[in-house]
């Protein structure tokens, strides 16, 4: 008898729920008009919109003018950014941490191009308060950009002190809680801010970004677009927030639950021969956690545990959308090859768990034979 398919690679992409699906498809018969006209359809689109808008505010803590919709999070953030900066004028300088996301970093080097500096982290993938500091010190820096929460390593940063940092030196801190927002309490310091509704179980092709009412940025793209070129889709809206309430409901009792499974599969893992498990350990997201296998290529252990009904995401493919090594675990000092990313959804059982871990070793000997790696003690 075959065994279900057990997903585990929920960052960034999580299943979306009937609630969701059935929110996705009351969008789609209700809000096809276009908000932006004046017809009765439209002003029933342009409600929906408004509604989604000020559900997903009240959580997030923003003001729900204030609260952009936008085509992805890649467009949330290059958009923020060239808008921030374009009004610090006199200042050109970016300042971003050395474990931020491929599409914000990306974006600061094209919008402040050799002008980009980037803050060390620690082993835990924590960043230098005192090298953050130090960045800050040029009255050059236009913008500094900090994560609240890492999608491989899961480690959540200390965004008090970081926004200590970036107050002092009068700079605008963007913060990407992209794999935070519907899993923990959201960031409390920030002057911008980007999420993900894929990543709590909304659907695709939609980002969100909030501003501070303090937060001054200029227009640097055609005229006659706003934060969303092209319009906003009225069903990924309504679904985005319909799912961001739905995990609200149930967020607490979930991360516990979640966290003892990322507990269990952080202290089997580590058990394993040549496995070495990263992120801080404490100070972390409830459902995610990395680990490096030693003598092994990612992607092939990926295949083997697809092979066996799991699927999985790899520290080595998170680089939009590439196979090159990750910077992320380059700049914690770890292997950046034979990486295993764990991401769970509310939907993950303990069974589920169990299965993984029992097949795992097995699967990372067939793996290691297959090269003809050398053997690792216990």
């Amino acid at each position: 008898m075959q065994r279900s398919r057990v997903y585990l690679d929920s960052g960034g992409s999580a299943p979306l729920s009937g609630r969701v699906a059935d929110a996705l498809r009351a969008g789609f018969a209700e809000g096809w008009a276009d908000p932006a006209r004046l017809s009765a359809e439209s002003r029933r689109a342009r409600a929906l919109v408004d509604g989604s808008r000020e559900a997903i505010a009240d959580v997030l803590g923003a003001r729900p003018e204030l609260l952009h919709f936008t085509t992805s999070p890649h467009d949330a953030f290059a958009r923020c950014i060239a808008g921030i900066h374009a009004a610090r004028r006199g200042r050109h300088r970016i300042v971003v941490s050395a474990i931020e996301r491929d599409a914000l970093a990306n974006a600061a080097a094209f919008t402040a191009p050799h002008s980009v500096d980037t803050v060390a982290v620690d082993t835990a993938g924590h960043v230098s308060i005192e090298g953050l500091a130090a960045a800050l010190q040029s009255d050059e820096v236009a913008l500094a950009a900090v994560q609240h929460a890492n999608q491989e390593l899961g480690t959540v940063q200390r965004l008090e002190d970081v926004a200590r940092a970036t107050q002092a030196a009068d700079v605008p801190l963007l913060v990407d809680a992209t794999s935070s927002i519907g899993h923990i309490d959201p960031p409390a310091y920030w002057d911008a801010l980007v999420a993900h509704p894929a990543d709590w179980g909304g659907p695709a092709g939609i980002g969100v970004l909030a501003l501070e009412p303090h937060t001054r940025w200029l227009q640097a793209w055609p005229d006659g677009d706003d934060w969303a070129p092209g319009g906003i889709s009225v069903p990924l809206a309504l679904a985005s927030a319909v799912a961001l309430q739905e995990r609200e409901e149930a967020r607490r009792e979930q991360n516990d639950r979640l966290a003892a499974l990322v507990y269990r599969i952080r202290a089997t893992a580590a058990q394993v021969p040549g496995v070495d498990v990263l992120g801080d350990p404490h100070e972390r997201l409830p459902h995610v956690v990395t680990f490096s296998c030693l003598y092994v290529d990612g992607e092939v252990l990926l295949g083997e545990l697809d092979r066996r009904g799991f699927a999985v995401g790899s520290g080595s493919a998170c680089v939009s959308g590439t196979l090159e090594p990750s910077r992320v675990l380059a700049a914690v000092g770890a292997l950046t090859h034979g990486n295993v990313r764990v991401a769970l959804h509310p939907g993950v059982s303990e069974d589920d768990i169990e299965r993984f871990l029992t097949e795992l070793p097995d699967a990372l000997d067939v793996v290691r034979k297959r090269i003809g790696a050398p053997h690792i003690a216990s």
